[in-house]
C-alpha cells in the first residue's frame, strides 16, 4: 500500500473521542455478544478500550502492541516496516476477544492482527476507506487524505481559518 501526504486535518477533542468511543459501545452491545475481553492496540486503542470496557463491563483488557511508524518517519519506506513488539497473551486465535484500536488507515496493522486472531471481532472509532475492510465495528469514516489528530497528539493553540491557510492571505 502506498503512502498518502494527508491533505486534510482533523483534530479530536477529548469530548469527542469519549462521545465516539460510547457510540462504538452501543454498537458492540448491540451485537449481544459475551466478550472474553478486550485486546486493546496501544498505544492508540488505548483510551477507547477503556471507555468501551467501562460501557459493556468488561474488566478483562489485554494488549498488543504494534510499531508501524514512528513520529519521525517521514519517507514512505520508513512506513512500509511493521513490527509486533508484544502479543496479547492467554487470548488463542481471538475467539470471543474484542481488538479495539482508534482508527484503521492503510489496514496494515489490522491485517497483521487479523492473521494473529482470526476468529476475534475488530472495532475502532475511525476507518478509512483502505483499511475499512478489515474493520467489523467503526463509528465514522473519514477520507484516506485526513490526518487525524488525537488529544493526546495536540494543545490548544490558535491555528489559521481554512481561507488563510489555502490562500495565504486573508480576504479582509
Amino acid at each position: 500500500m502506498s503512502f498518502v501526504a494527508p491533505q486534510k486535518y482533523f483534530p479530536v477533542s477529548w469530548e469527542e473521542l469519549h462521545r465516539n468511543a460510547k457510540a462504538l459501545a452501543w454498537k458492540l452491545h448491540e451485537l449481544g455478544k459475551p466478550w472474553k475481553g478486550i485486546i486493546a492496540v496501544t498505544r492508540g486503542g488505548l483510551v477507547p478500550a477503556t471507555i468501551v470496557a467501562r460501557e459493556l463491563d468488561i474488566r478483562v483488557i489485554e494488549t498488543v502492541s504494534v510499531i508501524g511508524y514512528r513520529a519521525n518517519d517521514a519517507m514512505p519506506a520508513q512506513r512500509d516496516q511493521l513490527s509486533i513488539v508484544k502479543e496479547p497473551a492467554n487470548v488463542g486465535d481471538g475467539e470471543g476477544w474484542l481488538v479495539v484500536d482508534d482508527l484503521v488507515d492503510t489496514g496494515r496493522t489490522l491485517e497483521a492482527l487479523r492473521k494473529m486472531l482470526p476468529k476475534a471481532h475488530f472495532a475502532v472509532i475511525y476507518a478509512k476507506p483502505s483499511g475499512k475492510p478489515l474493520v467489523d465495528t467503526f463509528v465514522t469514516e473519514v477520507s484516506q487524505e485526513t490526518w487525524i489528530y488525537f488529544p493526546w497528539d495536540i494543545e490548544l493553540q490558535f491555528t489559521q481559518p481554512i481561507s488563510v491557510q489555502r490562500d495565504g492571505k486573508s480576504k479582509k
